[in-house]
């Protein structure tokens, strides 16, 4: 086990005071500060972390400090932290690594950048604050490290076993290879949603029963055009080559199953389906899930408890579950649990809920 840190948290929404909850939770000293007073006030009084009036103070005999700020201010906080705390390894919590680095490198002293590791947590959700912080936030979740070729080893090493340490699985992975990654699995993903919910809502004028016929596929989708505005656009302008070209792809896909459709060729849009839901299913898989897995939709009534009494009932049969999602029917009073669990457990699932009362559809 790795000894206890005195760990700076600079910044301190959700994804920092997840941070320094887990930080807490480990046994670490904890200082906090964030330029808003009221979001630093109220992140203290969630997590417990001393909160700090500057950046100095909160930096002050620290050994790890972690950047969980805005992408156009890591960089310039970056520096100032090596210089403040000589003794401290800093990381940061950015989605873009690239362009992060290239500004720490031409702006530190030669001397301080082996302290400098940068990270991206792969955690976090649509919601922002303080608010829904939570230690649990970072279990199991992959935490990439992007040390530079002037990193210290050893400080990569002190990042890694701290984010183990907390629950978290580190990864190391060159810097551009990271955001070319992201720009696929994370950015694009939110740049579609985006455009989604903007073309509904631009045809809903027009249409006014438009978002009463959005079905669980369409929520499903646009759940990230929730997400805060100001963060994206930073993260998108910060990856504007990668996005663009992963948003290029992306159209290529979508004009070759319009194509397909236009000229009645069937068995290839058949066959565009069919590999799509295969390559879902195998992601939706847990490394140790060797047989695939099995999805069930459960409709369930809108009422405290029935989650509960869903998931006792898959327990008293003894079958894991996978992965859970819920979609709310729009009329309110009911929704439905979609279930991923192992292919080999579906009959038993299916099983154990109708001897529950439910009623499961298997779909895959």
């Amino acid at each position: 086990m790795t000894s206890a840190e005195r760990v700076a948290v600079v910044g301190t929404g959700l994804m920092g005071t997840s941070i320094a909850m887990a930080g807490l939770r480990g046994g670490d000293e904890v200082r906090g500060f964030d330029t808003d007073a009221g979001v630093l006030a109220l992140a203290a009084d969630r997590s417990g972390f001393r909160p700090e009036p500057s950046l100095p103070a909160c930096l002050e005999g620290a050994t790890l400090a972690f950047l969980c700020t805005p992408i156009p201010t890591i960089a310039p906080l970056a520096v100032e932290a090596l210089q403040v705390a000589p003794q401290a390894v800093v990381t940061d919590v950015g989605s873009v690594k690239y362009e992060v680095l290239v500004e720490v490198e031409g702006a530190v002293k030669a001397e301080a950048l082996p302290r400098f590791v940068g990270g991206h947590p792969l955690g976090g959700s649509e919601r922002s604050g303080p608010e829904t912080a939570s230690a649990a936030l970072l279990d199991g979740i992959i935490w990439v490290l992007t040390p530079s070729p002037a990193t210290d080893d050893g400080a990569a090493a002190r990042v890694e076993a701290w984010v183990a340490r907390v629950g978290g699985r580190p990864v190391r992975m060159d810097a551009r290879r990271h955001d070319r990654l992201v720009a696929m699995v994370s950015h694009l993903p939110q740049v579609a949603s985006t455009a989604l919910m903007g073309l509904a809502a631009q045809e809903e004028a027009g249409e006014p029963e438009i978002l009463l016929l959005a079905a669980g596929g369409f929520r499903d989708l646009t759940r990230l055009a929730a997400s805060n505005p100001h963060l994206w656009s930073d993260i998108l302008l910060a990856n504007k080559d990668a996005v663009r070209e992963a948003i290029d792809l992306y159209i290529e896909r979508l004009s070759g199953l319009r194509d397909m459709a236009l000229d009645g060729r069937g068995e290839d849009v058949e066959r565009a389906f069919a590999l799509a839901k295969e390559a879902r299913l195998s992601l939706a898989a847990k490394p140790q899930v060797k047989a695939g897995v099995a999805v069930l939709q459960v409709p369930v009534p809108d009422r405290p408890g029935v989650l509960a009494d869903l998931t006792a009932t898959l327990g008293r049969g003894g079958v894991n579950i996978e992965d859970l999602q819920i979609v709310h029917h729009p009329e309110g009073g009911r929704g439905t649990v979609h279930l991923t669990v192992s292919a080999t457990a579906a009959e038993e699932a299916a099983l154990a809920l109708q001897g529950g009362g439910f009623e499961p559809l298997r779909l895959a």
